[in-house]
Parts: structure tokens; C-alpha cells; sequence
């Protein structure tokens, strides 16, 4: 007998990260990339499954993390999840703005995971490894179905983002602030046009994200904004500083905080790249100031002195614990990952800074 044609079109398997983990290591990264589709930003993007959409996490104010996509295509010179795409055998340059996996699977994972008995409804943040509002997110809506599933499951949320595109979502960030909770920090490192240009590329305009954090405001959502990172000798003159947190103020955020740009593993070697290339003149001062992840203690606390001052002159509320990165090896000690350990959602930017 004939063999019968399929009655459905169960189309093509999606690798999982593993799987394309794997093909990238014996195949190379041009061979997955082949694979992906091209859009017009010229990115390419790896439709993926996972098999779990919350990731638990030590070490942080958070037990749980959620990121709808690997890899971003803001660009950022200064990002540190750069170094996480070294453990995916993809370089830490042009891989992360250029080769991005979509999670297609991720919000059906993610309600299933929600409603299993065992779910205690604690926070979990968004955006922490990558921007959940980067451009894909208006073709995939991964982020907003995760925000309703989250908003069903009655699970606070955490979320940190530079797209403008949050405001299209701030219905459901609402709710969520009334029922179970919700912070959102918006990044904004600096207003200063040529420093917006050098170090976050694919970004929107520093004014227009916060616009954005004006929108939130306005909609009820208690929305803050991260001046992070602090990089030395692009936004740390005291004129941008000031430029900066006065925009803040002017634009409503309920609280800021800030940290000192930190340098580590792929991150690290992007960067000192970008500068050889770009801005070789700063080199050697990164290599005297950055003898390891971090900037020198002395320094750190002068760059911190000045933004203590303008966010008093500025009334802005700071927050009870540090942003992202600006641990001290010293002081601190470094948890899986220390980028994240400032964020502090429950607190909603109450209390002082240390």
C-alpha cells in the first residue's frame, strides 16, 4: 500500500540550547546562524524550545530569574552578559547583538510552572541577562504573555529593561503593582549624546526611555531608573553626572540608583577591544584602573561621592541596596552572579545607600 502523505504539517524540530549548544560546538557558530532567520536589523534570530522558563539563582535578593531571549541587540559595549555567551561556545563581540535565540516555547513552560503545587509565588525578575523589550519582542510578545501569565499566578515581578517599548505593556505592570507587586527600573547610564552613541549602539535615545519611565509613572507603575553602569572618563565627568540625574528627577522616577561599570571574562575582553579600536588613547588608563573586575576602591568611592551629592540636591530617593555590579571584592562577597545582586525589587528605592 502507498504510504499515506502526513494529514498535518508538523513542520521542523526546534532545538532546544542544548542542542544548538552542541551544533555550535562541533559545527561552528556560522553553521547555527545559517540557520536562523535574518531581519531587517540585520540580526539573526534562532527560534529555540526550553524546558524550564524560571531559572532559580543564589546569592541574590531573588530567587528566580526570567529571560525570554539570549543574546541583544542593544549592543552595549559594557554589557555583562556578554561573558555568558563564552559558555555558550559563542564569542562575546558580535555574536550578542547579531545572533539572538527566542525561547517560542517559553510562556507555555512558564504557566505550567506557575501552577504546579509547589510555586510559592515568589519574585522573579525579568530582563536580567538580557532586554526583554529589545525590537523582536514587538513581533514575539513573549515578554507581555509572560507578564499575564505571571499576573494570573498572582507572582510579583521584578523588571529591568532600556526599551522604550515597556510603555506598550503598562496595563499589565499596573496590575501587577496593585495585586502581587511589581518594580520596574529603566537603564538610562547617561543623557550625553556622544557617550550614548560610543557605548550603547543599538539602543533608543536616553530621553525617550525616560519618557517612558514619565508614561509608567503616569499609568501607576512604580517605575526607577538605574544611571548603570558609571564608565570612566565617558559619563563620569561631573557636568554628566549632573546632566543626567537632573533629567532623572525632571522626569519623575520615584528612585535611581548607580553603579561603576564592572569588568569581567568575555565582558573584559569586549571591552578592551572596543577601546583599543575606538578610543586607543584610553587604554592604558583602563589597564591602571581595572587592575582586576572592578575599578580601584579609591576611585570608586570619589565617583560615588559625587552621586550621592546630586541625588540630594536633586531629591532623589536612593535606594536601600546597591545596583548591579558595584560589589567590591573587598567587601563583598561574589555570589554566582554579582550583577544582579543590587536589585533590590521589594524595596522600591526605599531607605539609603550604604
Amino acid at each position: 500500500m502507498a504510504a499515506q502523505p502526513f494529514i498535518f504539517d508538523l513542520g521542523r524540530r526546534l532545538p532546544t540550547t542544548r542542542t544548538l549548544a552542541l551544533r555550535i560546538k562541533t559545527d561552528g557558530a556560522e553553521a547555527a546562524i545559517d540557520d536562523a532567520q535574518r531581519k531587517a536589523d540585520a540580526a539573526s534570530y534562532q527560534e529555540i524550545t526550553c524546558r524550564s522558563a524560571l531559572n532559580a539563582v543564589k546569592g541574590m535578593p531573588f530567587n528566580w530569574t526570567l529571560n525570554p531571549y539570549r543574546g541583544c541587540t542593544h549592543g552595549c559595549h559594557y554589557c555583562f552578559a556578554r561573558r555568558y555567551q563564552t559558555q555558550f561556545e559563542l564569542g562575546p563581540g558580535d555574536h550578542f547583538s547579531s545572533f539572538i535565540l527566542v525561547k517560542v516555547n517559553l510562556v507555555e513552560v512558564l504557566r505550567r510552572e506557575l501552577d504546579r503545587p509547589t510555586w510559592t509565588r515568589e519574585q522573579v525578575a525579568v530582563g536580567t541577562a538580557t532586554d526583554p523589550y529589545q525590537p523582536i519582542e514587538g513581533q514575539y510578545k513573549l515578554t507581555r504573555r509572560a507578564l499575564e501569565a505571571l499576573l494570573h499566578a498572582r507572582t510579583p515581578v521584578g523588571l529591568v529593561t532600556k526599551g522604550p517599548m515597556i510603555v506598550r505593556d503598562a496595563d499589565l505592570l499596573a496590575e501587577l503593582g496593585k495585586g502581587p507587586g511589581c518594580t520596574v527600573y529603566v537603564s538610562v547610564p547617561t543623557v550625553d549624546d556622544a557617550a550614548w552613541r560610543a557605548l550603547e549602539p543599538g539602543t533608543a535615545h536616553p530621553l525617550q526611555r525616560l519618557r517612558a519611565v514619565r508614561t509608567l509613572r503616569d499609568a501607576g507603575v512604580t517605575v526607577g531608573v538605574l544611571m548603570a553602569p558609571v564608565v570612566p572618563g565617558f559619563t563620569t565627568q561631573p557636568a554628566r553626572l549632573e546632566a543626567t540625574i537632573r533629567a532623572i528627577a525632571d522626569h519623575g522616577a520615584a528612585f535611581m540608583g548607580a553603579n561603576i561599570m564592572y569588568l569581567k571574562g568575555g565582558t573584559r575582553d569586549h571591552f578592551m577591544g572596543f577601546l583599543a579600536a575606538e578610543f586607543p588613547h584610553l587604554v592604558e588608563g583602563y589597564e591602571r584602573l581595572y587592575v582586576g573586575a572592578y575599578a580601584k576602591p579609591g576611585y570608586v568611592t570619589g565617583v560615588r561621592g559625587m552621586i550621592t551629592v546630586l541625588q540630594d540636591r536633586y531629591e532623589l530617593q536612593r535606594r536601600h541596596r546597591p545596583a548591579p555590579g558595584e560589589h567590591s571584592p573587598e567587601t563583598d562577597p561574589e555570589p554566582e552572579e554579582p550583577e544582579q545582586a543590587g536589585l533590590d525589587f521589594q524595596s522600591g528605592g526605599s531607605g539609603t545607600s550604604r
